[in-house]
């Protein structure tokens, strides 16, 4: 984990970002530099290294310009544990609703899976050569009789070779057999419907005293070699070892994306118990600080989870959050308004840009589309008007765009006789005049 982390310098998480990313440089160099500052810390003495806090960072513009995407590309650059949370949906303890100490869960959450994923490759091999017995061993029941009986156990192995060279090849995959499966229920697989939050030691003993349920299941040999790989890997695995492991990782290199920061910040409510904003944040100020959080798997420190919070602030301002809080992000990163050249840049450059999502999907019915300059011209200029004249919600503005543009194309395209089709600006603001003439309408459908 920390080695991915080593080889990766600031300038290069950068251009990383800026793959998927167009602009908002101050906010990418702040995450990277804050990034490299976790494996820095490593390499630190003991002593020094307990002192060292994250730099958490506070996020700070409105939707749709890459907040969320700077923080998702992040943590999969560096294959850190990683969940976003919205601030909004908390209450204060003692309200029903999820208290903050749960998102620790959910990390840790995530990186059992990350972790149990990596162990389950680890021992990939000799779970599959048990899986191929195991399979052989249902195609072709065990030799019956006296175990002193040579010539029958010697045919019983030539059978066995035959199937066993078979189902190497592939020869076998729809062939039936019938196997165990045992599925052990959950204690929030029983109360999860309810909304209950439970305490980590009651779920814990809910499950143990849960039985397991055992059933056969007749399938196909590809279907059962998935099953019987999962029962195999997990037999080969340390279970208490994919648990330490994974605390480990989320309190060195956990990172906690807090979308919607603004939502609890400002004055006391003046009216009504106020469980979304002021007591949500003394909640989260222990957390933020450096606390432990009791898990089902054992306590987790959060001295050094690394919180990058983000808000657009339309209704507050930061320093609306307590003092304490505000104090806990001491990187301030401001994301600027997209400009009609971004949306431009954003079509275009992305490895994931719509222009280019549009097209493969396309090219799944046989039509090939291209985009000329001024079609992405005309969208852009659109996006950039509709945002300015209604409500700003940045790139997202070019999904609705797109769709509308597309729509009679998408539509007809398994019927097309022309398989070629080049999008102009003509035809861009064709589709969209009507909408973009009237602002009442383009509120609604833009």
């Amino acid at each position: 984990m920390m080695e991915a982390m080593q080889s990766l310098t600031p300038r290069q998480i950068v251009a990383e970002l800026d793959k998927y990313i167009v602009g908002q440089d101050a906010a990418k160099r702040a995450v990277a530099v804050a990034v490299r500052n976790r494996w820095r810390r490593q390499q630190l003495p003991e002593e020094m290294r307990r002192d060292v806090s994250p730099k958490n960072i506070l996020m700070i513009g409105p939707t749709g310009v890459g907040k969320t995407e700077i923080a998702r590309r992040l943590a999969g650059l560096t294959g850190a544990p990683f969940i976003k949370v919205e601030a909004s949906k908390y209450t204060e303890v003692g309200y029903h609703g999820r208290d903050v100490e749960s998102m620790i869960r959910d990390l840790l959450d995530s990186a059992i899976q990350m972790v149990r994923s990596e162990m389950t490759q680890a021992v990939k091999e000799p779970a599959e050569a048990q899986v191929e017995e195991r399979l052989l061993d249902y195609l072709l029941p065990g030799l019956e009789g006296s175990a002193g009986d040579g010539e029958a156990a010697s045919k019983h192995q030539r059978t066995r070779d035959k199937l066993r060279r078979r189902l190497r090849a592939g020869e076998l995959e729809d062939t039936h057999v019938e196997i165990t499966v045992e599925d052990r229920p959950t204690a929030v697989g029983v109360f999860g419907n309810l909304g209950m939050e439970m305490d980590v030691e009651i779920q814990s003993m809910v499950e143990k005293m849960l039985p397991a349920r055992r059933e056969t299941r007749r399938m196909t040999v590809a279907d059962a070699r998935q099953v019987l790989f999962s029962q195999e890997a997990e037999k080969l695995i340390d279970r208490d070892k994919i648990h330490r492991e994974a605390i480990e990782r989320v309190e060195q290199s956990g990172i906690i994306f807090l979308d919607e920061i603004d939502k609890i910040a400002g004055p006391p409510s003046q009216h009504g118990p106020d469980v979304s904003r002021q007591g949500v944040q003394r909640d989260l100020l222990p957390i933020v600080e450096g606390s432990t959080v009791i898990t089902r798997y054992g306590p987790v420190r959060t001295d050094h989870i690394l919180f990058i919070a983000a808000g657009a602030f339309h209704m507050s301002k930061p320093s609306d959050l307590m003092p304490e809080l505000q104090g806990r992000f001491p990187i301030r990163v401001e994301l600027s308004d997209l400009t009609k050249e971004d949306f431009v840049r954003i079509l275009r450059e992305p490895r994931n840009a719509l222009t280019r999502q549009q097209s493969a999907l396309l090219a799944t019915e046989g039509v090939q589309v291209q985009f000329a300059d001024d079609a992405i011209d005309a969208m852009a200029q659109i996006a950039y008007d509709v945002n300015r004249r209604t409500q700003n919600i940045g790139a997202r503005r070019l999904y609705t765009i797109m769709e509308r543009v597309f729509e009679q194309i998408s539509f007809e395209a398994p019927d097309l006789a022309d398989r070629h089709i080049t999008i102009t600006a003509d035809y861009v603001r064709r589709r969209l005049a009507d909408i973009v003439k009237d602002e009442d309408l383009s509120k609604f459908i833009l």
